[in-house]
């Protein structure tokens, strides 16, 4: 037989292009025991052993085996590409394309998953309102420690379960009160109080400001608002404990002192 064009060309003939397994294997990229597999399931045939009791590979096995690989690595089954395999060009070309849409619709699912993954380390992120994750990364910017930010994170997070309603306003209100030159020096000092001892005197001059803070806006937040945050204020800290403590009992004094009189006037008033 005269030889072929390849032959002149390249030197070779094809006749004697034979492959090994492990040959085989390399040129597409994957293990000898992936060959075996695809030959066990049907997707690539098993050629006959030679004289010499080895099987050898012809350059389209080599070919079919990358498109196995390739089709297997996009997530496609097994079953379909055997049928792809066997399937007419245009069909193949066809399939393809609806695989090429089905790995675009995971990148866009994996492009979101990797965005929700990168905001885990704020975790407000995922169920809090983009304004009050904006109110948190203020409280940064102003000074505002991170163990703070974070017990108002949490503050905000039961208060959007425990009354949804409630939310505007309150972000309204916080806005309002960093806006204030005199609200936000007592925050600042509050917070710089965190890991005072209980007992500390400086104490009682802070509890003082913020008792006048409290009689000058206690119309400004409701109960269960007021509420909310001092829990949280409580279990963080003793000496945020006391302040808490203190300025509920001043509270109790004045409610007390009010209604004394109007009972004294229903007292007298039955007489």
């Amino acid at each position: 037989m005269p030889p072929t064009l390849d032959a002149i060309m390249f030197g070779v003939d094809p006749r004697r292009t034979v492959l090994t397994i492990g040959q085989l294997a390399a040129t597409a990229g994957v293990t000898v025991r992936a060959v075996r597999h695809y030959h066990h399931v049907g997707l690539l045939p098993e050629p006959e052993r030679d004289a010499s009791g080895y099987r050898r590979y012809s350059a389209q096995a080599a070919v079919d085996l990358i498109r196995i690989r390739t089709l297997a690595d996009a997530g496609v089954p097994l079953a379909r590409i055997d049928a792809l395999l066997h399937a007419r060009p245009t069909e193949f070309a066809a399939a393809i394309t609806d695989v090429d849409a089905e790995l675009r619709r995971k990148i866009d699912q994996l492009t979101e998953y990797r965005a929700r993954i990168a905001e885990l380390a704020s975790g407000e992120r995922l169920v809090l309102p983009s304004e009050v994750v904006a109110i948190l990364n203020r409280m940064r910017g102003l000074g505002v420690s991170e163990q703070r930010v974070l017990l108002e994170r949490d503050s905000w997070i039961l208060l959007q379960a425990l009354d949804p309603e409630a939310m505007p306003q309150r972000i309204r209100d916080k806005n309002a009160d960093f806006d204030d030159p005199e609200t936000m020096r007592l925050y600042l000092a509050v917070d710089h109080a965190f890991d005072w001892d209980p007992h500390d005197p400086r104490l009682n001059q802070l509890i003082d400001d913020l008792d006048a803070w409290e009689i000058e806006h206690e119309h400004d937040a409701g109960p269960t608002t007021r509420k909310l945050i001092s829990s949280r204020i409580s279990e963080a800290s003793p000496a945020w404990q006391r302040i808490v403590d203190a300025l509920v009992h001043r509270a109790e004094q004045r409610r007390t002192r009010h209604l004394s009189p109007a009972r004294a006037r229903v007292g007298r008033s039955t007489r």
